[in-house]
């Protein structure tokens, strides 16, 4: 199987690369691009992929764009960091849909899936439906959380939480002028209700917001740790995987 790869993020792209010779060493990578650019360019002087995987959003935009210009037809597999576009879309048209960091599981998983619609001829895709769907649709995302504190509910609005996080199976939330408060739902569940452009999930323990960054440091091994106002008790440090991703976010 040949194999092209859009994805401007350098490390996200050699961890895929690298997840599809370890599923199946025959796997061909014929390249990985980082644009709309250069993807259009690739297949005006080259013969058409068994299979593209590519990040929704690239350097020059929606990677939809490439495909719309382009009288590709075969498979594609899409990927992308934030879950708040309308999944249901991928699941026609032999489009598959892996959310970020994308797990090997999952990816063998979409590639099985694969084997099973190649025998069904060739479709064109709703690329402009699609592309509609995404610049179109915003989630709702919360604007408050409402907070048992004593014997009170207390509402606290988005402006004034600086960050989440977990700590001994309890989630928290911490507002600007250093108020914390427990929450009822797990880290995973809050990150799907704030707005990604103005919260990041720096790991496993932190969301963080941008205006709560103070300090960013580079840390050990491509890894970057950052100080926050108010300052947290414990180190926050963002892998070397997600840290192309972290930067795009400041960058955004």
């Amino acid at each position: 199987m040949k194999v092209l790869i859009l994805e401007d993020e350098t490390l996200a792209a050699e961890k895929l690369e690298n997840m599809l010779v370890e599923i199946n060493t025959s796997i061909e990578i014929m390249a990985s691009l980082k644009s709309i650019e250069s993807a259009v360019e690739w297949f005006e002087v080259n013969n058409a992929p068994d299979l593209v995987i590519s990040d929704i959003r690239l350097l020059d935009g929606l990677s939809f764009e490439v495909f719309r210009q382009l009288s590709y037809t075969g498979p594609v597999i899409f990927t992308t960091a934030y879950d708040q576009y309308a999944v249901k879309a991928f699941e026609v048209n032999s489009i598959d849909y892996l959310l970020k960091p994308v797990q090997i599981e999952k990816l063998t998983q979409s590639l099985e899936k694969l084997k099973s619609l190649q025998a069904k001829p060739e479709q064109s895709f709703p690329y402009d439906d699609l592309m509609s769907m995404i610049q179109s649709q915003q989630k709702d995302f919360k604007s408050r959380f409402m907070i048992r504190s004593g014997q009170k509910i207390v509402a606290v609005s988005v402006e004034k939480i600086a960050y989440f996080f977990s700590q001994n199976k309890l989630t928290y939330l911490v507002t600007f002028d250093n108020k914390k408060y427990a929450l009822d739902q797990t880290l995973e569940i809050v990150d799907r209700q704030v707005d990604p452009k103005l919260f990041f999930r720096a790991n496993r323990q932190f969301i963080v917001k941008f205006e709560a960054i103070e300090e960013i440091h580079p840390y050990f091994k491509g890894r970057v740790k950052i100080n926050l106002n108010p300052a947290s008790e414990e180190d926050i440090v963002i892998s070397a995987d997600k840290t192309p991703e972290f930067k795009k976010w400041l960058d955004s």
